[in-house]
């Protein structure tokens, strides 16, 4: 009787304590759920995150947001690093990022040395060639080992190439490299999910690209070699392309000009909210229209996939938001989880089956801290999706305004469902009841800012405060328990993770 009451009046909290102090307004909605059958699928462990190559170096319109957290200084025995990682059990971790294309993997002997990125204007993308020491990978490979995680490895698809003028490349690939590293690994067991081949070489390219042609060709060589190696094995990892912006006439032919079985899956990344620079990134992620633009991306790609008859899927191999690094107390701040949360169910909902966000640590989006590990709010936001989303996406009808932003999933390891909703606006509580269901009792998630500073980097679950505990653990994350049929409350600038473990729906059997 007592916790019913508290839960009432950390509810009653949240409706009368308008964030921007102004006039607060009610709208009931309704939400009637689809139950017979799901309209798209993800990935179990649908939620995953970047490591990238950028050293401290790298700086966009004058901030250096790097710092050492790049796969080749990141501190692998940080306590909070490695309990974020394992929260997940597992987490996909996808290694790669620009400078991928300037990797060496070397064996580091005293004849062959293995330097570091060094920054140069005269070099394509702005740094010299860098190198991966094989006690490096040994190291990476036994955090990965510890934590659990799921390994994605971008491959470097410039070896051997020449950088034409007009920024297309001449030559063909040299594969040794590739072939040295994927042995070494296959010799000392290392366990990885995909080896991806390239970064950003599709269409105009970022600093180099590759035409359509060209690619197919080295994915087909990519997939041989693959698929020699793990001859024998138990499972060969996935085999991933091309790692760059959609355009649909260039993944249209891509994908029709691949050889059947060549290729697992088709990455892509997205941007949507342009420049880090930008001082419109706050008004563009509570814009619900904006957030749409993006829409199209995912539903062109899965219809072309369907096109082509082919067995690949799409995954975003990586998004942070806001290119360039993201933007310090936006990107890494409480408000970055409404374009995030809201872009994984856009996706799911078209089948993309991974999502990659930009990145785990490093730069201006990182899920964690580059300097303290401290989770900022996204992580928070993706290890309640990676819990409570299953891999089954539903299908609904919502009466209310697009300020509030709603997704439905079967429920994660069990039973019933899990519904999604963001509220854009900041003086418009949604009440929201759920149509049908034999049992509407439930255990709610409302995550909400410090202070209701939207550009805290602090979340605040269910009115408390989430950080790290002694030796860096990851708090636990207690619903609220509701035990009747009331509507669904989502306070002005809020999110609501809805278990409703008794929802009885046949699509989720």
């Amino acid at each position: 009787m007592a916790l019913g009451l508290l839960q009432r009046l950390y509810l009653s909290f949240l409706i009368l304590a308008p964030f921007g102090g102004e006039k607060e307004d009610v709208h009931a909605d309704m939400l009637s759920i689809e139950t017979r059958s799901f309209i798209a699928s993800t990935d179990h462990d649908f939620i995953c995150a970047t490591l990238d190559w950028w050293p401290p170096e790298k700086c966009d319109y004058g901030t250096c947001g790097w710092g050492l957290a790049s796969i080749l200084n990141l501190n692998l025995s940080n306590a909070i690093l490695l309990n974020a990682v394992k929260a997940f059990s597992p987490l996909k971790i996808r290694l790669g990022g620009t400078l991928q294309d300037r990797v060496m993997y070397k064996a580091g002997e005293p004849q062959q040395p293995c330097s570091p990125f060094v920054k140069n204007s005269s070099h394509i993308f702005g740094f010299s060639e860098g190198c991966l020491p094989l006690s490096r990978w040994d190291e990476l490979n036994d955090f990965f080992n510890k934590s659990g995680a799921s390994i994605i490895f971008g491959l470097n698809a410039l070896k051997g190439r020449v950088l034409l003028q007009d920024g297309s490349v001449g030559n063909t690939w040299d594969l040794s490299n590739a072939a040295f590293l994927i042995n070494y690994t296959v010799a000392k067991n290392y366990s990885i999910a995909g080896w991806e081949l390239g970064n950003e070489l599709t269409g105009h390219g970022i600093g180099a690209r590759l035409n359509v042609d060209q690619y197919v060709a080295d994915v087909t060589v990519f997939m041989d070699l693959v698929n020699a190696t793990y001859q024998g094995k138990p499972a060969r990892p996935l085999v991933l392309a091309p790692g760059g912006f959609f355009h649909i006439d260039w993944y249209s032919a891509f994908l029709n000009k691949t050889k059947p079985g060549s290729l697992d899956v088709l990455t892509h990344h997205i941007y949507n909210l342009g420049p880090g620079s930008s001082e419109h990134l706050i008004d563009e992620i509570l814009n619900p229209s904006y957030l749409d633009g993006c829409a199209s991306t995912f539903s062109n790609l899965k219809e072309i996939i369907r096109r082509s008859n082919k067995s690949a899927v799409a995954w975003v191999g990586e998004a942070g938001g806001a290119y360039n690094s993201g933007h310090h107390l936006v990107t890494d701040s409480f408000v970055s989880s409404f374009w995030y949360l809201d872009q994984l169910g856009m996706s799911a909902k078209y089948d993309t089956k991974t999502y990659c966000r930009q990145t785990l640590i490093g730069g201006n989006y990182g899920l964690l801290n580059k300097d303290t590990f401290e989770p900022n709010p996204d992580y928070y936001s993706a290890l309640l999706w990676h819990r409570l989303m299953g891999t089954r996406v539903l299908s609904f009808n919502y009466t209310g305004s697009n300020m509030t932003r709603t997704y439905a999933h079967c429920a994660k390891q069990s039973s019933g469902i899990t519904l999604l909703l963001i509220n854009l606006s900041g003086n418009t509580t949604s009440q929201v009841a759920v149509a049908n269901g034999s049992d509407l009792r439930r255990e709610e998630y409302h995550l909400t800012a410090r202070d209701g500073d939207l550009q805290s980097q602090v979340m605040v679950l269910n009115g408390q405060i989430l950080s790290t505990g002694t030796n860096g653990t990851i708090p636990t994350l207690k619903p609220i328990i509701i035990q009747d049929a009331s509507p669904l409350t989502v306070a002005p600038y809020s999110i609501l993770f809805a278990h409703f473990p008794s929802f009885y729906a046949p699509a989720c059997t």
